[in-house]
C-alpha cells in the first residue's frame, strides 16, 4: 500500500490550494478515505472524510465551508480544495482510511499560510 501526497506549498491568507493523494496497493474505490492534519507542536486532527460512492462528505467545523473533499475512482486519487486559507490551516496534510486499521502513513503534504 502507498499513499503519496502532493500539491503543497505556501500561499497567503485567503489563497487556495489544491492536494491529491495517490493510492496504490488495494481497492481503492472501496475505502471510505479521509484527511487528516498536524500542526507544528499539535497533535493529529481529523479534517475531512468521504464515502466510497463519492456522495457523502464530512467536515471539521473548523474547515466546513472552505474545504472540499473529492475522489476520482479512475485514477485512484483523493483531492483536498482548500479556499479561504487561513494562517491555522498550517500543517502537514496526510491521506488515509477514514476507519478501521490505518494504513502506512505517506510522507504528507505541507501547508503554510502565511502573509
Amino acid at each position: 500500500v502507498q499513499l503519496v501526497e502532493s500539491g503543497g506549498g505556501m500561499v497567503q491568507p485567503g489563497g487556495s490550494l489544491r492536494l491529491s493523494c495517490a493510492a496504490s496497493g488495494f481497492t481503492f474505490s472501496s475505502e471510505e478515505m479521509s484527511w487528516v492534519r498536524q500542526a507544528p507542536g499539535k497533535g493529529p486532527e481529523w479534517v475531512s472524510a468521504i464515502e466510497t460512492g463519492g456522495g457523502a462528505t464530512y467536515y471539521a467545523d473548523s474547515v466546513k465551508g472552505r474545504f472540499t473533499i473529492s475522489r476520482d475512482k479512475a485514477k485512484n486519487t483523493l483531492y483536498l480544495q482548500m479556499n479561504s486559507l487561513k494562517p491555522e490551516d498550517t500543517a502537514v496534510y496526510y491521506c488515509n482510511k477514514a476507519s478501521g486499521n490505518m494504513w502506512p502513513w505517506g510522507q504528507g503534504a505541507q501547508v503554510t499560510v502565511s502573509s
